[in-house]
Protein backbone atom coordinates (compact mmCIF):
# COMPACT_ATOMS: atom_id res chain seq x y z
CA UNK A 1 0.00 0.00 0.00
CA UNK A 2 2.75 2.58 0.75
CA UNK A 3 4.14 1.95 -2.75
CA UNK A 4 0.84 2.99 -4.33
CA UNK A 5 0.87 6.24 -2.38
CA UNK A 6 4.26 7.18 -3.84
CA UNK A 7 3.17 6.90 -7.45
CA UNK A 8 1.23 10.21 -7.58
CA UNK A 9 4.08 11.99 -5.80
CA UNK A 10 6.55 10.77 -8.38
CA UNK A 11 4.36 11.93 -11.26
CA UNK A 12 4.09 15.43 -9.79
CA UNK A 13 7.78 15.79 -8.96
CA UNK A 14 9.23 14.54 -12.23
CA UNK A 15 12.00 16.74 -13.56
CA UNK A 16 14.05 16.43 -16.69
CA UNK A 17 17.20 14.37 -16.35
CA UNK A 18 20.45 16.19 -16.70
CA UNK A 19 22.58 15.45 -19.74
CA UNK A 20 25.12 13.51 -17.64
CA UNK A 21 22.40 11.30 -16.18
CA UNK A 22 20.97 10.51 -19.60
CA UNK A 23 24.44 9.67 -20.98
CA UNK A 24 25.12 7.36 -18.02
CA UNK A 25 21.72 5.69 -18.42
CA UNK A 26 22.26 5.20 -22.15
CA UNK A 27 25.73 3.76 -21.47
CA UNK A 28 24.25 1.27 -19.00
CA UNK A 29 21.64 0.22 -21.59
CA UNK A 30 24.32 -0.31 -24.21
CA UNK A 31 26.47 -2.28 -21.76
CA UNK A 32 23.57 -4.55 -20.79
CA UNK A 33 22.62 -5.15 -24.42
CA UNK A 34 26.24 -5.95 -25.29
CA UNK A 35 26.46 -8.43 -22.40
CA UNK A 36 23.29 -10.25 -23.42
CA UNK A 37 24.18 -10.24 -27.11
CA UNK A 38 27.72 -11.45 -26.42
CA UNK A 39 26.46 -14.23 -24.17
CA UNK A 40 24.02 -15.42 -26.83
CA UNK A 41 26.57 -15.27 -29.64
CA UNK A 42 29.40 -16.98 -27.77
CA UNK A 43 27.03 -19.63 -26.43
CA UNK A 44 26.04 -20.64 -29.95
CA UNK A 45 29.56 -20.92 -31.40
CA UNK A 46 30.56 -24.50 -32.21
CA UNK A 47 33.64 -25.89 -30.46
CA UNK A 48 35.62 -26.01 -33.73
CA UNK A 49 35.41 -22.23 -34.06
CA UNK A 50 36.58 -21.27 -30.57
CA UNK A 51 40.25 -20.83 -31.59
CA UNK A 52 39.52 -18.40 -34.48
CA UNK A 53 37.07 -16.58 -32.23
CA UNK A 54 39.78 -16.24 -29.58
CA UNK A 55 42.14 -14.77 -32.16
CA UNK A 56 39.54 -12.14 -32.98
CA UNK A 57 39.02 -11.24 -29.36
CA UNK A 58 42.77 -10.82 -28.95
CA UNK A 59 42.59 -7.93 -31.39
CA UNK A 60 39.71 -6.42 -29.42
CA UNK A 61 41.71 -6.63 -26.21
CA UNK A 62 44.60 -4.92 -27.96
CA UNK A 63 42.23 -2.01 -28.62
CA UNK A 64 41.17 -2.03 -24.94
CA UNK A 65 44.81 -1.82 -23.87
CA UNK A 66 45.49 1.00 -26.31
CA UNK A 67 42.44 2.95 -25.15
CA UNK A 68 43.37 2.54 -21.49
CA UNK A 69 46.92 3.72 -22.17
CA UNK A 70 45.57 6.81 -23.98
CA UNK A 71 43.24 7.57 -21.06
CA UNK A 72 46.08 7.17 -18.56
CA UNK A 73 48.27 9.50 -20.61
CA UNK A 74 45.68 12.28 -20.71
CA UNK A 75 44.91 12.33 -16.98
CA UNK A 76 46.96 15.03 -15.31
CA UNK A 77 44.98 16.13 -12.26
CA UNK A 78 44.86 14.71 -8.77
CA UNK A 79 41.12 14.83 -8.13
CA UNK A 80 39.32 11.81 -6.74
CA UNK A 81 37.55 11.16 -10.04
CA UNK A 82 40.80 11.23 -12.01
CA UNK A 83 42.51 8.96 -9.50
CA UNK A 84 39.65 6.47 -9.88
CA UNK A 85 40.01 6.69 -13.66
CA UNK A 86 43.76 6.09 -13.37
CA UNK A 87 43.21 2.98 -11.27
CA UNK A 88 40.51 1.66 -13.62
CA UNK A 89 42.67 2.35 -16.67
CA UNK A 90 45.63 0.58 -15.06
CA UNK A 91 43.46 -2.44 -14.25
CA UNK A 92 42.19 -2.43 -17.85
CA UNK A 93 45.77 -2.37 -19.17
CA UNK A 94 46.87 -5.25 -16.92
CA UNK A 95 43.83 -7.46 -17.53
CA UNK A 96 43.63 -6.68 -21.25
CA UNK A 97 47.33 -7.39 -21.77
CA UNK A 98 47.14 -10.64 -19.78
CA UNK A 99 44.11 -11.78 -21.73
CA UNK A 100 45.64 -10.82 -25.07
CA UNK A 101 48.98 -12.51 -24.37
CA UNK A 102 47.29 -15.60 -22.95
CA UNK A 103 45.04 -15.81 -25.99
CA UNK A 104 47.99 -15.65 -28.36
CA UNK A 105 49.80 -18.38 -26.39
CA UNK A 106 46.75 -20.66 -26.46
CA UNK A 107 46.17 -19.98 -30.16
CA UNK A 108 49.81 -20.78 -30.93
CA UNK A 109 49.58 -24.06 -29.01
CA UNK A 110 46.37 -24.99 -30.83
CA UNK A 111 47.96 -24.30 -34.20
CA UNK A 112 51.00 -26.41 -33.25
CA UNK A 113 48.68 -29.42 -33.04
CA UNK A 114 47.98 -29.20 -36.78
CA UNK A 115 51.60 -29.15 -37.91
CA UNK A 116 53.18 -32.34 -39.20
CA UNK A 117 55.61 -33.94 -36.81
CA UNK A 118 59.16 -34.29 -38.18
CA UNK A 119 60.24 -37.83 -39.03
CA UNK A 120 63.69 -39.15 -38.33
CA UNK A 121 65.75 -39.98 -41.42
CA UNK A 122 67.49 -42.95 -39.74
CA UNK A 123 64.28 -44.52 -38.50
CA UNK A 124 62.89 -45.13 -41.97
CA UNK A 125 66.02 -46.75 -43.50
CA UNK A 126 67.29 -48.85 -40.60
CA UNK A 127 70.91 -50.01 -40.07
CA UNK A 128 72.50 -52.90 -41.93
Amino acid sequence: MPFLMLIPLQAESQTAMSENQSVILLSIYVLLLAVFLGFELIGRVPATLHTPLMSGTNAIHGIVVLGAVVIMGRLTGNSVAENVLKVLAFIAVVLGAANSIGGFVVTDRMLEMFKKKPTRAGAAGGKS
